[in-house]
């Protein structure tokens, strides 16, 4: 609807100008016409004097027309002007709607893996691996176990249980990553997660590579592994979760509904709370870029580049105890092409 309105506008003040020119040829012909009458009243003498009254009427109309004509420009380019900001206005609003509503797709998925750790740290056997990290048989098992909860959950990377001091206990694919007594305990969101205070409790990190999982690109979730699973037990452990990023972003980025045209033009993107981009619909930049977004309200808004490109943002509003990273969703809409 806004790019109709940019249309009638656009249409509107181009026929007026049009006709608008059309009727200033006309009164230029007019005052032409009586200043020619004019001077052959004056050499007709008192025979043309008549007619040379008449000859006055018709260049003082034909100035009327003009100042009216004048007039009526000004008013068409102010009425087009108005359509054309409260249409670009309206436009934006729209987008920046979308970008919040990609951004906020992204935290209600991240929210339920906020959960799933939380949950999972309480499951009997990452609790018994964690209470006995040197007895090979139960570790096995755990890892078994987060094998089959991988199976269901098909958005994850890895899923791993450290013992208190960092070392690998157990993960839900041993077969893809060895890392059975690596150490994690230089690691953020380990470190994080022991800190939690309780189970309700969790750390994140936000989207980086990792490199003992295949460099893949991944937000970390994790939280404390308490004993006996209690809610405010004695830390024993912690658990983290791998989401599996390059396969799930992209298709929250690809999932608003553009049509063909405008699908070419248009860029979406997740950008953290320092601009880098996290993903974007045309698969580019990665972690690589940095985007140059220029925010007047923090919280969403939308403005026009110089070749007229549309860039709308919004901040995350979160989701449920999800509170987000500070993320923004972001859409860059190139100008429709005239051929």
């Amino acid at each position: 609807m806004p790019e109709r309105i940019l249309q009638v506008a656009t249409d509107m003040s181009g026929q007026a100008n049009e006709k608008i020119t059309e009727i200033k040829a006309v009164t230029r012909a007019t005052r032409t016409l009586a200043l020619n009458a004019l001077i052959e009243a004056a050499r007709a003498g008192d025979v043309g004097r008549g007619f040379g009254v008449v000859a006055n009427e018709v260049k003082d109309i034909s100035q009327r027309v003009t100042v009216i004509t004048e007039e009526l420009e000004k008013m068409f380019l102010d009425l087009a002007f108005d359509l054309e900001r409260t249409a670009q206005t309206a436009r934006g609003d729209r987008f920046a709607d979308l970008a919040r509503y990609t951004v906020e797709l992204m935290d209600r998925n991240l929210y339920e893996r906020s959960c799933d750790v939380r949950w999972w740290a309480t499951d009997a056997a990452v609790v018994d691996a964690c209470e006995n990290p040197q007895d090979d048989v139960i570790s096995t098992r755990t890892s078994e176990r987060l094998g089959v909860i991988l199976d269901s959950y098909t958005v994850y990377l890895d899923l791993w249980v450290t013992d208190r001091h960092g070392n690998v206990i157990a993960n839900g694919r041993p077969q893809n990553y060895h890392l059975k007594g690596v150490n994690v305990s230089d690691q953020s969101w380990f470190q994080d997660a022991l800190r939690c205070q309780d189970g309700g409790q969790y750390a994140v990190a936000d989207v980086s590579r990792n490199n003992q999982l295949g460099d893949a690109v991944t937000p970390t979730y994790a939280t404390a592994v308490r004993k006996n699973g209690a809610m405010d037990g004695e830390v024993i452990g912690v658990m983290g979760v791998f989401f599996d990023w390059e396969s799930q972003a992209p298709m929250v980025v690809k999932s608003l509904k553009f049509n063909d045209e405008e699908r070419v033009r248009t860029r979406v993107m997740l950008i953290d709370a320092n601009n880098r981009v996290l993903a974007a619909s045309d698969d580019q930049g990665i972690l690589s870029e940095k985007f140059d977004l220029k925010v007047d309200d923090p919280a969403r808004g939308s403005y026009l580049l110089d070749d007229e490109s549309l860039v709308a943002y919004a901040l995350t509003p979160g989701y449920e105890t999800y509170e987000g990273l500070g993320w923004r969703g972001v859409i860059v809409q190139a100008p429709k092409t005239t051929s």
